[in-house]
């Protein structure tokens, strides 16, 4: 209780940002919509968040360099408070796609910020609480910007863009009010991109896949929704659903990873992702209860890929690698996260809402193969680091890992 109320202006920071910014994506996709944006224009939204995302990551620590902690996330969270109040004042998606770019921005900064923060004062007795709260907060602000979106939806446009931005503006007060003395600026991490393929092939190209259908899912799986007849309050638990299966998929994935080749778990959740994206499909005619159990059935399957791959890929790394390691990952993840939306917008728009769970399907089914042939090429490593799940947040999250990657 004492670590959690030390740090609790962190965690209400990173609990009213996941707020603000997990409502934007499935709004501008449902507002789109209503403002007979084409679905490719949506997908576009979502493709340029991602753009932003990865800005973010490059700029963040570079700025932290420059100003400082507070000042930092004062920018970043204005940022975002523009992006989001800028939906109010047009009906262009390609203005609503550059107001997008801010808010990948904004989350990108803002989680580098507070991560930065968070491993300069925790301690190796209190890393491993500190991590499980504010994964806990994460997930928990995240499943509530999810819920939210059937209330937002149904207010006029502007009303729900101000409330999103107040939430992001009110982010701000809790960490630059804290008593909490700043830390001293953390060293940026260098981006490699080289250094994951170099160090596990297969696990760069899961990250992809990774990246690939979590954004595919978030930010055009409102049209999805639309398109079989969900309702705005469901298309909120449709989500919603997605991300309560990814968070209780985390302890049985650890334990599969921990205790088997991760190659074989890798292969594994992706091949019965192949499953969980058919029933996801046949699920849209059989009422609003199955697709919400095949929403979450599909987060529990996919939602681990992430983890165990970079598990995997630490397997390979030294000591001194993990940081930059953990930022060459993201940089996987965030290529596939661009790509996707936009692609699966348009075939959604080609083809039907079952093309958005092909697509990701087809993504799955090439990791399988590729997994399958990387299993004749080398064997796994016997002195493995330890399973820890891996936020796909800033470049600095591999510095709060490090420690427990590498505990026995």
């Amino acid at each position: 209780m004492r670590l959690a109320i030390s740090f609790a202006a962190l965690f209400l920071s990173v609990a009213l940002l996941q707020l603000s910014s997990g409502g934007v994506g499935p709004l501008d996709a449902l507002s789109g919509l209503a403002f007979n944006f084409s679905t490719a224009q949506v997908g576009l939204l979502g493709s340029a968040h991602f753009v932003g995302f990865f800005i973010g990551c490059w700029w963040a620590p570079r700025l932290l360099g420059s100003v400082g902690h507070s000042r930092a996330f004062a920018a970043f969270t204005a940022l975002g408070a523009i992006g989001m109040l800028g939906h109010t004042l047009s009906q262009n998606p390609y203005v609503w796609a550059l107001l997008r770019v801010a808010s990948g921005m904004t989350i990108a900064g803002c989680y580098t910020i507070i991560e930065g923060w968070l491993q300069a004062k925790v301690t190796n007795e209190t890393r491993g609480r500190a991590m499980g709260i504010y994964r806990v907060v994460d997930l928990g602000a995240s499943l509530g910007a999810q819920l939210m979106i059937g209330v937002l939806a149904g207010l006029p446009t502007y009303m729900a863009y101000n409330i999103l931005t107040l939430l992001c503006c009110a982010s701000l007060l809790p960490l630059t009010l804290t008593t909490l003395k700043q830390p001293e600026i953390p060293q940026n991490p260098r981006m490699r991109p080289a250094l994951a393929w170099s160090r596990s092939p297969l696990a760069a190209a899961a990250v992809v896949i990774a990246g690939l259908t979590a954004s595919s899912f978030r930010m055009v799986g409102p049209i999805y929704g639309q398109e079989i007849g969900l309702s705005a309050v469901d298309i909120g638990y449709f989500l919603a659903a997605f991300v309560a299966g990814g968070a209780l998929a985390q302890y049985p994935a650890g334990w599969l990873a921990d205790r088997f080749d991760r190659r074989v778990v890798l292969i594994a959740f992706s091949a019965v992702s192949l499953i969980g994206c058919a029933l996801t499909v046949y699920s849209a005619g059989l009422g609003r209860a199955a697709v919400m159990s095949a929403s979450a059935l599909f987060g529990f399957l996919t939602f681990p890929i992430y983890s165990v791959a970079a598990a995997h890929a630490h397997d390979f790394a030294k000591s001194d690698e993990r940081v930059e390691l953990s930022a060459a990952l993201l940089f996987y993840y965030a290529v596939g996260a661009i790509s996707a939306p936009y692609l699966t917008s348009v075939l959604i728009a080609t083809y039907g809402p079952p093309a958005l769970f092909t697509f990701i399907a087809a993504g799955h089914l090439g990791l399988v193969i590729f997994g399958l042939i990387r299993m004749r090429v080398r064997d796994t490593n016997p002195d493995r680091t330890a399973y820890v799940y891996a936020p796909r947040t800033s470049p600095f999250i591999g510095r709060l890992l490090r420690r427990a990657r590498e505990r026995r």
